[in-house]
């Protein structure tokens, strides 16, 4: 029996019975996944950050992800429940701020592995970018609704100004699967607002002409993109990642019995895939894959009667960021992609990439809740709802 009745007028209630419990369900096992994966990983990190006087906690980064995950479950619940119209507030006020703090970065930002894309706060580090995705994502959605309402707006120009705004500052850090990513969502986002196919052909080749300017110009990428095509220069990282698929095999080494991930960089971040690959087995890991692709097809027939444009375009961006950034990192993990610095959602140890994904989220299961008449607001009248709507 359902402790919470559909005539309770509370907030919960009203929340419950509004939101896509199924939706949150499965998050709520993806991030379960998460944690017996880093609980796998923390041992290799600890060992490869120990310095030579003193030896890190085997489950040090164990627990720092069970305390993001007590500070990002309730970001995911608490955003869920905030209407629409205050969320795109939210986003319009907090992207020039995150913007100048990505133009601030070469002054203020904190330096590691050769990239400044983080600010020191409280003796943690803060990545910027990470919870510029979404806030970019709403209102590029937002600009391009508008079209929806009035053709002769330049939503189209203007979206895409914001989106190569972004990009040119994470370039800067430079911050090469970070720019990507906004792209394709920016596309995705602008081919749904109906941009012309001919436009689209001219974005494409663009696209190419850029990817083969940066490996030409830019040492890093074109580096990087040996490593992957030809198989010369340090190609460690993507090695052992092979070399723990290789020994895990379909059905894993058994939890907490793999070796190779103890000589895996980042083996509790841009690696954690090939973690649970060597300890849980591929079978595994394609089961994990099925989970992010079922979010993502939950969300897309939510979509499928959705008549508010904004609504649409900015919930559709927000799920192809979760869907594209996992796609990414997995495909990194398996040499299908050059290495890039990018987490797995939910499964990867990093406070401003959980945090920021649980915000994402919580935008995603509050523009789906099932009822269209109490999305304005759920924890007010019914009468306030319908003014804010």
């Amino acid at each position: 029996m359902t402790l919470i009745g559909r005539s309770d007028q509370s907030l919960i209630g009203r929340w419950f019975w509004t939101i896509d419990r199924f939706l949150l369900l499965l998050l709520a096992l993806l991030i379960g996944i998460g944690v017996v994966a880093m609980l796998s990983a923390s041992p290799s990190a600890a060992l490869r950050y120990s310095g030579n006087s003193v030896r890190l906690p085997d489950l040090l980064y164990f627990y720092r992800h069970l305390g993001w995950i007590a500070i990002g479950v309730p970001v995911l619940l608490g955003v869920s429940m905030l209407p629409t119209r205050w969320l795109r507030r939210l986003c319009v006020l907090g992207l020039p701020i995150l913007l100048l703090l990505l133009l601030a970065l070469p002054v203020i930002g904190t330096e590691k592995n050769g990239a400044i894309r983080w600010i020191t706060l409280g003796g943690s580090l803060v990545q910027p970018s990470e919870f510029l995705k979404p806030m970019l994502v709403v209102v590029t959605a937002w600009v391009l609704a508008t079209r929806f309402e009035d053709p002769s707006v330049p939503a189209l120009k203007g979206s895409a100004i914001l989106a190569a705004l972004a990009m040119g500052l994470l370039i800067i850090q430079p911050d090469f699967g970070q720019t990507a990513l906004v792209g394709i969502i920016w596309f995705v986002q602008a081919c749904l607002a109906g941009l012309p196919v001919p436009v689209i052909g001219g974005l494409a080749v663009s696209g190419v002409g850029l990817a083969v300017s940066a490996y030409l110009l830019m040492p890093h990428v074109r580096d990087r993109v040996q490593e992957w095509v030809l198989g010369v220069g340090d190609n460690f990282q993507a090695d052992q990642a092979t070399k723990a698929f290789q020994a895990g095999g379909l059905l894993g080494a058994g939890p907490s019995e793999g070796r190779v991930k103890f000589s895996l960089p980042e083996a509790h971040t841009d690696y954690i895939f090939a973690v649970a690959g060597e300890e849980f087995g591929m079978i595994a890991c394609f089961c994990l894959a099925l989970l992010y692709l079922g979010i993502i097809i939950r969300v897309a027939l939510q979509l499928l009667d959705e008549e508010d444009p904004f609504v649409f375009l900015a919930t559709a961006g927000l799920v192809a960021e979760f869907g594209v950034q996992a796609f990414i990192n997995m495909s990194v993990n398996l040499s299908l992609l050059p290495s890039k610095g990018m987490t797995l959602p939910f499964i990867s140890h990093g406070g401003s990439s959980f945090i920021a994904m649980a915000f994402t989220m919580g935008m995603v299961l509050a523009f789906t809740r099932g009822s269209r008449a109490l999305r304005a607001s759920p924890f007010a009248p019914r009468s306030l709802a319908g003014a804010l709507a």
